[in-house]
């Protein structure tokens, strides 16, 4: 039998390098691998029909359902994760020393209202600390390099929250360093952070934020899942196909994750950062040797909380259930 020939897309993690390189195989998949050095070119190719199956952030995914019946149906893989406290950062002569500070004021936001990295600590902002969206203003743009706004994908605002684009030429680091702004929230990191400008008056909400990121995992067991993997709804009946790909994915994954193990072993001499064996067996300590699991049974307390949020913050017309989002083959993993 002829296996059947797909299109799918990733971005090169490592936990999904062993897909791309071959090494693992898709069970009667005739396999044509696609990665881009932006993982929203993914998105953006994803949602435009290029691809069979595709990784797709977790919002992206779900405004689709808000055009019609949704193109796509998701497997409960999720190649992108991080807990997103450290998302938000302040300019340091704004007055901001707590999350309740920021009611009321100025806060850009990277590349959507309502990226995938901005639901999550919008939600956490109005559960833990009473700061809810339209307490705030909104500015939408690049960090570090200005970009447009994303056309290819709905871009719902709830009414009574004052949102705009920046002005071109504009990037939100820059707002937020000569105090246009007075935070920002972003899945990238602004350049003067991360190069230490002594003159930056960049700076995080949570210094501590591992700390408090780890207790809120303590708390809640949510490993934030950024991102899915999803497949043309067209397809989900063909025989084996999903259980196939999911089984690819999570033993990519699992190669992966062996390798941790295998190197605790030789106090992880392969990589280059001092006191990894430590923070290793920290992870472990606190998250399971299964820090990134895959499946809907250990994922569905984390995608209804995203769920929750993208509803309440006024990005989905109903709230959608795991029922509705996951192939039905796939809905006991």
């Amino acid at each position: 039998m002829t296996d059947l020939a797909l299109d799918l897309a990733v971005y090169r993690y490592e936990h999904t390098a062993a897909l791309l390189d071959g090494s693992v195989d898709i069970a009667g998949v005739d396999a044509t691998w696609h990665t881009a050095p932006v993982v929203t070119d993914l998105f953006q190719a994803m949602v435009q029909g290029s691809y069979d199956v595709a990784e797709l952030g977790l919002t992206y995914s779900l405004r689709t359902w808000d055009t019609g019946e949704s193109p796509f149906l998701a497997l409960p893989i999720f190649p992108n994760r991080n807990f997103r406290h450290s998302a938000i950062f302040v300019n340091a002569d704004s007055g901001i020393t707590k999350p309740e500070d920021l009611a009321g004021k100025t806060i850009g936001e990277f590349a959507l209202y309502g990226h995938d990295a901005g639901v999550w600590p919008k939600g956490i902002l109005s559960d833990e600390y009473g700061v809810t969206p339209d307490q705030c203003r909104w500015v939408i743009g690049g960090t570090d390099h200005p970009i447009p706004s994303f056309d290819w994908i709905p871009q719902p605002v709830p009414d009574g929250v004052d949102v705009r684009h920046a002005a071109e030429g504009q990037t939100l680091a820059g707002l937020l360093e000569s105090g246009e702004i007075d935070a920002l929230i972003s899945v990238d990191v602004p350049e003067a952070l991360v190069s230490g400008a002594s003159s930056s008056k960049i700076r995080r909400l949570f210094g501590d934020y591992e700390s408090v990121e780890r207790d809120y995992f303590r708390r809640t067991g949510i490993f934030p899942p950024m991102h899915l993997v999803a497949i043309r709804r067209e397809l989900v009946g063909q025989p084996g196909l999903v259980e196939a790909v999911y089984a690819a994915f999570a033993k990519a994954k699992d190669l992966a994750a062996a390798q941790y193990l295998k190197g605790a072993l030789k106090q992880q001499m392969a990589s280059m950062m001092p006191w990894i064996s430590q923070l290793f067996a920290e992870n472990r300590r606190l998250m399971s040797d299964d820090w990134w699991p895959y499946g809907v049974a250990k994922n569905r307390v984390a995608i209804d909380t995203f769920l929750r949020y993208h509803h309440e913050q006024g990005l989905s017309r109903t709230r959608l259930t795991c029922e509705d989002l996951f192939v039905p083959e796939l809905l006991t993993s």
